[in-house]
């Protein structure tokens, strides 16, 4: 199993980014089922790992999380002149932060290691190439597209499977943990 943790945006926020996606050639833009906010990468894992990540997720203490969209930004490829992904912010940074360290070190107390990766919360919207894409071709589609305005309460994160397929990847939730105020 490959698994990850993560925020998913309600359907209108989801349908929102949508409607933004078109537009920038060799892009491969998201589907609605892989719009998410990943809180941390645990990777493959066997099923007594799976079920380590659940308890452990399980003992996360964590309020609610108003959030909104912010604004556009993207990842470098292995070339610095090229992006790999293009994605959407989300704010605010601190408690998101401080929910993504929490679910990391309960992790890590199971005996997991997830992704040490700095965490910049943001929504995928589209991937390039392996090569990525000159950031040229980003600048017509950026200079048209406003970020939407959407707000949402984020109560509840999710323990996601990955499953790989022809067309790519598909997410799918196989446990679901509530941020309660206490």
């Amino acid at each position: 199993m490959r698994l990850f943790v993560a925020l998913r945006p309600p359907p209108d926020v989801r349908d929102a980014l949508t409607a933004l996606m078109g537009g920038i050639e060799g892009a491969r833009w998201q589907s609605d089922n892989n719009l998410h906010l990943t809180l941390a990468f645990i990777g493959e894992v066997d099923g007594h790992q799976a079920e380590a990540a659940t308890d452990a997720l399980a003992t996360v203490i964590a309020p609610p999380i108003d959030l909104s969209l912010g604004q556009f930004g993207s990842f470098d490829a292995a070339r610095t002149d090229r992006t790999s992904t293009l994605w959407i912010g989300v704010s605010p940074a601190e408690p998101l932060a401080a929910l993504a360290a929490a679910i990391r070190a309960a992790l890590r107390r199971a005996g997991l290691e997830p992704d040490a990766r700095k965490f910049v919360p943001h929504i995928t919207l589209a991937r390039f190439s392996r090569a990525g894409a000159p950031r040229d071709a980003l600048r017509p589609w950026l200079s048209t597209q406003s970020p939407p305005r959407e707000t949402w309460r984020a109560d509840i994160f999710h323990l996601v499977e990955s499953r790989l397929g022809h067309s790519g990847p598909h997410y799918e939730p196989i446990a679901g943990f509530a941020l309660t105020a206490a």
